[in-house]
């Protein structure tokens, strides 16, 4: 080696992930699970970008069935870490469902979910719906336009079906709250039914997200909540209309999670480390430049072996416009968030506010104090390791000093009553006085006793 060549060398040791190689990484091949979605993003972007070989991990990214097998997975130890529904980690640490303690140093994104409705159930809305002076729907659309749809189903004997991914999914609790703000009761779970269907006007029940599309033009569902590309493909389809976006819904709602047992943290806190790092990195990518670098990660995104639906789909929502009906396609800068915002940062007020709607529905069957709700909530969002994996990256010259939340105390300040489609605003210091403040729902002391709600 020349001495030019040798300084090359080692200068480059010093400004490439020089850090990352002083984290002794306990474990550096590992294997991550995805759904096909195109909040997987981040997983992808590490990957393909390189950022995990920047960390020394050496990673494989596989696609699973379902939320259940993804979980299972990860639990199991056949998954080091997934993607997964913000909802998952908190369920299976109180031990709803699979009982398993789960954390997430890492939230992968904002906003991204839609609720599509089919062709038929949509002529039967747009009576209901205000129009603009061109005479485009105005937006955003409430569940209350689908309220005399729904009726009208119940009067000729007809259940009104609609679809969501996973029973603590954040698109059951969208469709949920989306239903329950435009007077529609979605139903209750209880403890010996967990249909979710206790008393309900309207009845969900779980689909895969690739089969939502198939599902809806089978008729078998009127309607669904669902992340991308799935909404967007029932446009190209021709076969639904989505009407409205979770962003119209709840303004900046955390979505997705990267989620590992406990135990994997525990036992290899440098390797989750250089994980949060590597991922910290692909948001940041997503979003930079507005959103400049959006084509080429749709293009990563379109391949088979992450979500494999076609460019223009996943474009049609990715590179910022959302379309509705065929042709009436908006600007929505926001419709995936993935580092702005503090979109990463694992806040306990986020993780709050899922446990406040599986005690709104009936999935934690009895009354918690708020201290029940923050301890949970500690328990499982991880903002520490974020926070350290980040300071790395600054110190590394690899991101700013200025995009990260470091004076956090884990919650966010209020959500405004103007950026929830209820008007009704919330702070996850208050689950309590939240709770107080939905008409619909458990509230108190009240429990579900058979099919009936007491207290």
């Amino acid at each position: 080696m020349t001495r030019l060549s040798a300084l090359l060398a080692a200068t480059t040791m010093l400004v490439t992930p020089a850090m990352a190689e002083m984290l002794e990484l306990e474990k550096d091949e590992l294997t991550f699970g995805f759904i096909k979605l195109t909040d997987m993003a981040p997983l992808a972007v590490a990957y393909e970008q390189g950022y995990f070989l920047d960390e020394g991990l050496f990673v494989t990214l596989e696609a699973q069935a379902n939320w259940k097998v993804l979980l299972d997975g990860v639990i199991d130890g056949k998954l080091d870490g997934a993607h997964m529904l913000a909802g998952q980690p908190l369920a299976a640490t109180i031990g709803y469902g699979t009982e398993a303690h789960i954390v997430t140093p890492f939230s992968m994104d904002l906003n991204g979910n839609g609720i599509t409705v089919s062709n038929e159930v949509w002529e039967e809305m747009k009576p209901n719906i205000p129009t603009m002076e061109d005479g485009r729907p105005q937006h955003p659309i409430s569940a209350a336009a689908l309220a005399p749809v729904v009726e009208n189903y119940k009067s000729q004997g007809k259940p009104f079906n609609m679809g969501m991914v996973f029973p603590v999914s954040t698109h059951n609790y969208e469709l949920r709250y989306w239903l329950a703000a435009g007077g529609l009761h979605p139903g209750f779970y209880g403890p010996d039914n967990v249909t979710g269907q206790i008393g309900a006007d309207v009845f969900l029940s779980v689909t895969p997200p690739p089969q939502m599309p198939a599902t809806l033009e089978a008729g078998t569902i009127h309607g669904y909540c669902v992340g991308e590309p799935w909404n967007q493909q029932a446009v190209f389809k021709g076969i639904g209309v989505p009407v409205i976006t979770d962003y119209e819904l709840w303004k900046n709602n955390p979505e997705k999670v990267f989620g590992l047992s406990a135990e994997f943290t525990e036992e290899n806190p440098n390797t989750t480390l250089a994980i949060t790092k590597a991922l910290i990195r692909a948001a940041m990518w997503l979003d930079e430049n507005d959103n400049a670098n959006r084509p080429e990660a749709v293009e990563i995104l379109s391949r088979p072996e992450y979500v494999g639906a076609d460019y223009e789909v996943i474009a049609n929502s990715m590179t910022g416009t959302f379309e509705y009906e065929k042709g009436d396609t908006r600007e929505v800068p926001d419709f995936n968030v993935f580092f702005r915002y503090n979109a990463t940062y694992p806040f306990y007020s986020d993780a709050v506010w899922y446990l406040t709607q599986m005690r709104r529905w009936g999935q934690i069957a009895e009354a918690k104090p708020d201290s029940w709700y923050d301890e949970v909530a500690k328990s499982v969002y991880k903002p520490e390791i974020y926070l350290e994996a980040a300071r790395l990256l600054v110190d590394e010259g690899l991101a700013n000093e200025a995009d990260f939340p470091w004076d956090s105390d884990g919650y966010k300040a209020p959500t405004p009553a103007e950026d929830v489609i209820d008007g009704i605003a919330y702070d996850g210091r208050a689950p309590n006085a939240y709770l107080e403040t939905l008409s619909i729902g458990l509230k108190g002391e009240q429990i579900i006793v058979g099919t009936e709600v007491q207290g």
